[in-house]
């Protein structure tokens, strides 16, 4: 895209913006009561009307990838923003083909790798004709599944390569903001791992092969950490900079996940006045994502009746 693309696409999404949720809505909608009453207030705010909070959520999202192809950016950039997803597909539906077990609302809808295609293809062994990021790792991780039906090895495998595919995709990138968010999308990820490993006891052999080679991080050092004790990761985090984490872990893992999100979204700001670039584009594309995850986590929370004090600790900073 030329600048005068960008500037086009910006001017559209400064009128967009206007309703996008803030940290006051959300707030608004902790102290509400039921799920109807989120429902309602998000109509209000310009939100699909639907007969259930799935659909509403799943609405937004087509709302949100509909208006990015609207503004024309490079395909290229937008398959990567869905690098998440296709490799989430992949993993469904190798899944689906190996167990011969149909979960159709596991797959998101994306245009040429949805539910249809990719059973399609792997059912055909069709490699060949994957999205370009997924053809290195899928062979592997089908023949893998087909062997071991071991789903834990099959999400590690995928879910590496998806990072790697992410922090190529970052240090490519000659936009500043796309490659800061894709490598420090990647780190997150790295940690977010390294967490989950050191609390379930994992060996250091399966951290050094699930986590990514990050710009950010040692993942050898992380690994290493993460392998000998609590303290020792918080100790790594704090020294590579990412002591903020290791703060955050200490009151929970729902205070972690947030303070992730919530880093992201500091970074995004910083890009919100630049008109002839994408970097605006990519802030709101994100923004709305985090907003349409922080609702997810109000409306389940809502019907699992969990305290306010608890819906606090998980919902996410907004980006106006």
């Amino acid at each position: 895209m030329h600048d005068s693309d960008y500037i086009y696409a910006v001017a559209r999404l400064r009128v967009k913006e206007k309703t996008l949720l803030s940290d006051g809505d959300v707030r608004q909608m902790t102290q509400m009561k039921t799920v109807p009453e989120i429902c309602d207030f998000l109509e209000s705010r310009g939100w699909a009307k639907k007969d259930s909070p799935a659909a509403m959520l799943e609405a937004e999202e087509n709302k949100l990838l509909d208006l990015m192809q609207e503004l024309r950016l490079d395909p290229q950039f937008l398959q990567i923003l869905a690098y998440p997803r296709l490799f989430h597909n992949l993993k469904t539906g190798i899944r689906e083909v190996v167990t011969e077990e149909t979960h159709e609302e596991a797959f998101y809808e994306i245009e040429g790798f949805g539910r249809s295609e990719a059973v399609r293809l792997l059912t055909d062994k069709d490699y060949d004709h994957l999205p370009d990021p997924l053809k290195g790792v899928a062979p592997q991780a089908y023949e893998l599944m087909l062997k071991t039906r071991d789903g834990q090895a099959l999400d590690t495998l995928v879910d590496r390569a998806c990072l790697c595919a992410m922090e190529k995709a970052g240090k490519a990138s000659k936009n500043k903001l796309f490659r800061q968010y894709e490598l420090l999308s990647v780190a997150l990820s790295d940690i977010k791992l390294a967490v989950r490993a050191q609390k379930m006891g994992k060996p250091l052999s399966f951290l050094q092969q699930a986590l990514a080679p990050s710009s950010l991080l040692d993942t050898d050092l992380l690994a290493r950490a993460a392998a000998k004790s609590r303290e020792d990761l918080f100790a790594y985090l704090d020294k590579v900079g990412f002591g903020d984490a290791a703060e955050s872990l200490k009151q929970s893992g729902a205070a972690f996940e947030r303070w992730c999100d919530n880093k992201q979204i500091e970074l995004l700001k910083q890009e919100k006045y630049d008109i002839a670039s994408v970097g605006p584009v990519l802030a709101y594309y994100l923004a709305r994502e985090n907003e349409i995850k922080t609702a997810r986590i109000l409306l389940t929370a809502k019907a699992n009746g969990f305290d306010d004090s608890v819906i606090e600790e998980r919902v996410r900073a907004m980006y106006v």
